[in-house]
């Protein structure tokens, strides 16, 4: 049985510049995966290349047996880290976009999100504030029944008393055999629902652990140590 996400010797490079460094990784399923590292350190290039937005300068990316393609795009819910939803439609009329082009898409959890995020359908998006705005972008993703979930900072852009609801709102509204990938600068957020932690630093990966063999081994959270390995 093949993984849900094979990385072998990736390497992408602009020009002069290394961005990722033959990266080699396996994900399963069923796991919550934090891709931690500061700014530069390749997190968005990668996700990128798996999501089939960027093309590798070497390596490959199989997602459940597949290269990236079309088959890999049907199970992967990709949110990425700035807004992309247009002004004129209303939430409505974007729920049956997603409706229309995703084939798992799960109109009765979008609605069932937005009520409970106090959210009305009938507001057009121009109206909505930025925050808001994001929650919507991160309904439509969990909307779909994927295989893998791709969070690219999803919770940078509301108040700290709505990052749990929403983070609450990510792993109660996925399938136990989904994993979620998520890149976050804000660790101590996120860390209680980790199952497993990639470090990212100048395109090569520095540690690659589950959170409980931090925690045991090293007698520290996942934000003490990454302060610890990133320190300037």
């Amino acid at each position: 049985m093949s993984s849900l996400l094979e990385v072998n010797s990736l390497t992408k490079k602009y020009g002069n510049l290394t961005a990722l460094n033959n990266l080699n990784f396996e994900l399963e399923s069923g796991h919550i995966i934090g891709l931690l590292g500061p700014n530069g350190s390749g997190k968005t290039t990668l996700i990128k290349i798996i999501c089939g937005l960027l093309q590798p300068t070497s390596g490959s990316v199989m997602v459940e047996g597949n290269p990236v393609g079309v088959e890999s795009k049907k199970v992967i819910s990709y949110l990425p880290d700035t807004t992309y939803l247009g002004n004129a439609a209303s939430v409505q009329e974007t729920i049956d976009f997603f409706m229309d082009f995703y084939e798992d898409f799960d109109q009765d959890r979008a609605y069932d999100m937005l009520g409970k995020l106090g959210i009305d359908p009938s507001a057009h998006l121009r109206t909505l504030s930025k925050g808001t705005r994001e929650k919507v972008q991160l309904i439509l993703v969990m909307s779909r029944r994927a295989d893998l979930y791709i969070l690219d900072e999803p919770i940078a852009g509301v108040d700290p008393a709505a990052r749990d609801y929403i983070l609450n709102t990510i792993i109660t509204n996925y399938d136990e055999k989904a994993s979620i990938l998520i890149s976050t600068h804000l660790i101590s957020d996120v860390e209680n629902i980790l199952d497993e932690v990639i470090f990212l630093k100048q395109g090569e990966i520095v540690r690659f652990c589950g959170v409980d063999e931090i925690r045991s081994n090293e007698g520290k959270s996942v934000d003490g140590l990454f302060r610890e390995v990133f320190k300037c």
